[in-house]
């Protein structure tokens, strides 16, 4: 957008959250707040984003932020001295377009500074482009994004004059009890005109209880100069929610959770459950997919179509093709190709590559390892380090044993090979095409292909036995020697 000039306050501490993490950082549907800020405001297209940060956060901010933007530039907030300093803070930047350091042209002071907190991560753009609209069209030197709550308990309060004039923005901790009654709340968003702006941000004065510079003070100042003073009242008091406490962390996160979940509703996904099944923002799902309850998908995963996927499955960073069905698992950064079934009750980690029509069964472990079509591990196992070919069987409590103590060993298993139940393979090791693995058997040799391995100690039968009459002769043999010995110890005497 020509002329525009974003701010983005995000150098709070944040204490209110009670937390060793930066508040900005705090993950909303799986995005940072700060993340939802700033690509809200990046489809503005704006010609610079000054982010306000402090030293502790700034590490943090621009490690989830593109680094490559050209239009970031981050500004220090270095005391604590509320909103008023933190863009007074960025004036170098407003009023002079060739400051040292900074290589690509700066917005001079003729445009508009859109100015909003990185603590609202449900503003959309639209609304956005709406209160800029406005502010260009009414030719407005101060526009206020503003929203009636019904509880505006802090909150800054809209004071207007009889004629309806903006008058001034009072704080909660400032209001009197005439104020405090008033509905019309400050939502932290404003487009003001640039060049005002940097003449009266330089006049606010320190509040005097709080001992900082309220970015609000700046309404009195274009009131008292006839500077035009509009606002934009929003239908959607829930864009504006700010995120000060885990509580409103968790009311934000209900609320987008929702928006998500009906997105996709819409778009051809069931979701027989929303209450009770958790989809993080970046997740893409084809149509005629199901997902059952108490299914949580997160990061960027990215699902097929006509998948049936749950009940109490988590399903993180994947990638699913068609027609998968994943019941009651666990699965974390892993590729499951068309028509694969995993569950219930498997663990798939990072690195597991699972082919077409595959079956990872209950019980089963898969780590770092490739299964190829039509190969299946239905129950109980462990399959780690390994890459196994098509059409193979693995019978249940087989375990590839890959680590020595020291280090990881790989396991290659052909095509159609039939491995029987309770095998150990000691990897190193390769199972050539069409073998088979005898039950109980402990492998530590490379097998041929078409070659049976069988490696267990030979079975003893003892006919006619009886447990009961084994015990007795048993005890009658125990008594023996101890009458032995006692006569033994007799004759010694």
């Amino acid at each position: 957008m020509k002329n525009l000039t974003v701010v983005i306050l995000a150098a709070g501490e944040g204490t209110r959250m009670k937390s060793s993490l930066p508040k900005v950082l705090h993950p909303l549907c799986g995005k940072p707040l700060i993340s939802w800020v700033y690509e809200t405001v990046e489809k503005l297209h704006p010609g610079k984003i000054y982010l306000v940060v402090n030293r502790n956060n700034q590490k943090g901010i621009s490690a989830v932020l593109p680094s490559g933007n050209k239009r970031i530039v981050y500004i220090y907030q270095n005391e604590p001295l509320g909103s008023g300093d933190a863009v007074k803070r960025c004036l170098p930047y407003l009023v002079n377009p060739e400051v040292s350091g900074h290589e690509a042209l700066r917005l001079n002071s003729q445009g508009d500074t859109l100015i909003l907190c990185a603590d609202t991560p449900l503003i959309t753009t639209t609304t956005l482009n709406n209160l800029i609209s406005q502010h260009r069209q009414k030719k407005n030197e101060l526009t206020i994004l503003t929203v009636k709550m019904d509880n505006p308990y802090g909150y800054g309060r809209i004071c207007r004059s009889l004629n309806g004039k903006i008058t001034k923005i009072v704080e909660e901790n400032d209001a009197n009890i005439k104020e405090k009654k008033i509905k019309e709340i400050n939502s932290g968003v404003y487009c003001v005109k640039t060049k005002p702006l940097c003449q009266i941000i330089k006049r606010l004065p320190l509040n005097q209880k709080k001992k900082e510079y309220y970015l609000t003070d700046m309404v009195s100042f274009f009131s008292e100069e006839n500077k035009k003073t509009e606002s934009l009242m929003l239908n959607c008091p829930e864009e504006v929610i700010g995120i000060n406490t885990r509580k409103e962390l968790a009311e934000s996160e209900k609320i987008m959770r929702r928006e998500i979940l009906d997105k996709l509703m819409l778009n051809g996904v069931t979701i027989i459950d929303p209450e009770s099944t958790y989809i993080d923002a970046d997740v893409v799902i084809g149509k005629d997919t199901v997902i059952l309850p108490g299914t949580m998908i997160r990061g960027e995963t990215e699902i097929g179509e006509n998948c049936r996927l749950g009940p109490q499955s988590y399903i993180e960073n994947c990638v699913i093709g068609n027609e998968v069905e994943i019941r009651a698992s666990f699965l974390y950064g892993d590729k499951i190709a068309s028509g694969a079934k995993i569950g219930p009750f498997a663990h798939l980690r990072a690195g597991a590559n699972i082919g077409e029509k595959a079956r990872i069964g209950n019980f089963t472990e898969v780590k770092k390892s490739k299964i190829g079509p039509g190969t299946k591990v239905s129950h109980l196992s462990y399959i780690g380090d390994a890459k196994l070919g098509k059409g193979i069987n693995i019978g249940a409590g087989v375990i590839t044993c890959n680590y020595d103590g020291i280090s990881k060993h790989q396991t290659t298993i052909e095509d159609e090979v039939f491995i029987g139940s309770n095998v150990n393979l000691i990897a190193p090791i390769r199972i050539g095409k069409k073998a088979v693995i005898g039950a109980g058997s402990t492998i530590s040799n490379n097998v041929p292909s078409k070659s049976l391995a069988i490696a267990r100690s030979r079975e003893t039968i003892k006919r006619n036995y009886i447990l009961k009459e084994h015990l007795a002769s048993k005890k009658e043999s125990k008594n023996e020697k101890s009458r032995l010995r006692s006569r033994a110890s007799a004759t010694e005497r």
